[in-house]
């Protein structure tokens, strides 16, 4: 199995899932988006699978602080979706675990484990 983990370290959640991981002896790749940011194509890739409503964390302080104009085209517009989070990776929702060409956004532990299965 090649899984990744996408975040931030310092993220709450991405510290709670990378400790799942963990607890489960479940080798996974973490790439921090503070000092590899997600490309283009990751974002691409993502997108396949989740919608972007989903991916972007519409909760989040880099949200709020957008223009509502920003906003509203981030999420009519999926490449100016995806440039804005290559410019801006703390809009993305965390973490984002990739596994075997298949993706999940967030953490929670039963879903984790179907998705592990």
């Amino acid at each position: 199995m090649n899984i990744r983990i996408y975040g931030i370290s310092q993220c709450n959640t991405v510290k709670k899932a990378r400790q799942w991981l963990a607890e489960q002896h479940i080798n996974a790749e973490f790439i921090d988006f503070k000092k590899i940011p997600p490309t283009a194509a990751d974002i691409q890739f993502w997108l396949t699978h989740i919608p972007k409503e989903t991916l972007i964390n519409r909760k989040g302080t880099t949200w709020r602080k957008l223009s509502t104009s920003e906003q509203q085209n981030a999420l009519s517009s999926d490449e100016t979706a995806i440039d804005l989070m290559i410019s801006q990776s703390s809009v993305i929702k965390r973490p984002v675990l990739v596994n075997n060409q298949r993706v999940l956004v967030g953490f929670d532990a039963q879903q984790y484990t179907d998705f592990l299965a």
